[in-house]
């Protein structure tokens, strides 16, 4: 008799995007590269491709808890990402299915923007994000932009403005802060993990690659995939660097679109040509 066995479980709650990169379809490859089951909710429908998003189809809120209702109940989810919520009714319908469900390791990935700088979050969804998933987030992991708007400041120039603003957005309810200083120019890209004990710069080497597309949503979602494997947050933040750094160094293997393309989610399996 074949003994199954307990492979750890993760759950995204974002976005489609239909070109591959981005969204669900970054955070299931990367659980899929990282050892994880992945299950998803689908929270909007995207038209996009590498050069931009065309349309946004939001899936309505009851249909996101039939969804989160349906997974939680059968699946055992051990960590949770949440990408693209894009109207304040669907963070509501999220921020109860958590409740419901009593999730547990959230890493909520504040998307507002696309890559291609089409927006993907209402205005008035912002302050609503703050106050219902900011306070059920084990992480939040905002890039510059969005750091900026959450702490309602201008675009962070500095590590020490980075670490104001990610005291800023620990202050409206989230317990730690990932800050994703990949925007800013220099030889390293150089995030900042701050929580109760301080701030922690997590470094690696600037590459030059204009495939870059979904590296957000893939930092998230490695980062949910490592918890669900049992690492504790410190440590799954540092794996999932170095996961999307290798990510990003192989890019340029692939030739999908003709836009800025995707990272290689599946560098460490996939032959090199």
């Amino acid at each position: 008799m074949v003994h199954a066995a307990m492979i750890p479980i993760a759950l995204t709650i974002a976005g489609s995007d239909s070109g591959g990169g981005a969204g669900i379809q970054a955070d299931l490859k990367t659980f899929s590269a990282l050892g994880v089951y992945g299950a998803s909710v689908v929270t909007a429908l995207t038209a996009q491709n590498t050069q931009g998003v065309a349309a946004i189809h939001d899936v309505p809120p009851e249909f996101i808890a039939a969804q989160m209702d349906a997974v939680y109940s059968d699946l055992a989810v051990v960590a949770t990402k949440i990408g693209m919520l894009s109207q304040p009714g669907v963070i509501v319908a999220v921020a109860a299915g958590l409740d419901r469900h009593k999730a547990k390791n959230v890493v909520l990935d504040p998307v507002m923007v696309a890559a291609s700088g089409d927006p993907l979050l209402a205005p008035e969804a912002i302050d609503k994000l703050k106050r219902e998933l900011f306070p059920r987030a084990l992480v939040v992991t905002p890039n510059l932009h969005e750091a900026a708007v959450l702490a309602d400041e201008p675009l962070a120039q500095s590590e020490s403005e980075m670490h104001t603003q990610a005291e800023k957005i620990r202050a409206l309810g989230a317990k730690t802060v990932l800050i994703k200083g990949g925007h800013r120019e220099g030889t390293e890209s150089v995030d900042l993990f701050v929580d109760e004990n301080g701030v922690r710069r997590l470094v690696a080497r600037r590459i030059q690659t204009k495939n870059t597309h979904g590296t957000g949503c893939t930092l998230s979602s490695a980062i949910a995939a490592f918890l669900a494997k049992g690492a504790r947050l410190g440590d799954a933040i540092t794996l999932a660097k170095n996961y999307v750094t290798e990510a990003i160094a192989a890019a340029d293997r692939l030739a999908v679109g003709h836009g800025p393309g995707p990272v290689h989610h599946f560098h460490a399996h996939w032959p090199v040509a």
